[in-house]
């Protein structure tokens, strides 16, 4: 572990793309690990397909090397700092490898739509505070993802119109999917204040990956 007293632990924060991830992730003040850059790279032949398309399946966990990710995790939990990709979405390319350290920081948030993925192997590993998962509504969530992805010129206007319409019909079952594997699905403000019970060393309850009920704020 690191130097100090009290072992480093990560937050995962899941959620469906553009949900709002890395916005809280940079407001909870905390160091964060970017799970995207984790991405395989286009030429990769395990790459899957959309049902039915030419087009990769970027949402699913087969693009990713969860693998890496749950190196990077452990490493920046013993020593505090690590070797990460610089991932390229325009071009799906890992265009170089960068430090990350996050000092003495006990906690640290790790955020990407795979990080529900990883949770099970962080939880066996000793190394998980909380694992969250963000939801919202799904016409919100597809104008704010293509808003983004426009704007950064992620991929051409026809893939992220057909992705983003297939997203949106997907949503719930994306949400149910990563509660299911135990990422607890909140809004915003619930996400920062579990991650502010974590800060305070109370990591994660029996309530984790457990869907609020029907009527809860979504």
């Amino acid at each position: 572990m690191t130097s100090s007293a009290i072992p480093t632990r990560v937050v995962l924060l899941a959620g469906p793309s553009g949900s709002g991830k890395s916005s809280l992730a940079a407001r909870t003040g905390l160091p964060v690990l970017r799970l995207d850059d984790f991405y395989k790279d286009g030429d990769d032949p395990t790459l899957p397909l959309v049902a039915g398309s030419t087009d990769i399946d970027w949402d699913s966990p087969l693009s990713w090397d969860a693998e890496a990710a749950i190196a990077a995790i452990t490493e920046l939990c013993d020593t505090g700092r690590t070797s990460v990709p610089v991932y390229d979405i325009a071009t799906s390319a890992r265009v170089g490898r960068e430090a990350f350290a996050i000092d003495r920081t006990p906690l640290f948030v790790a955020e990407g739509i795979f990080a529900a993925d990883i949770v099970a192997r962080c939880e066996e590993l000793g190394v998980l505070a909380d694992a969250l998962c963000l939801r919202g509504r799904p016409t919100t969530t597809f104008r704010r993802r293509l808003a983004r992805d426009l704007r950064e010129g992620r991929k051409s206007v026809s893939v992220l119109l057909r992705r983003g319409w297939r997203l949106m019909r997907a949503e719930r079952a994306i949400v149910a999917r990563q509660a299911s594997l135990g990422a607890y699905p909140c809004d915003k403000d619930e996400a920062l204040g579990r991650v502010a019970a974590a800060a305070a060393g109370r990591h994660r309850g029996c309530t984790a990956g457990v869907a609020p009920s029907a009527g809860s704020g979504s």
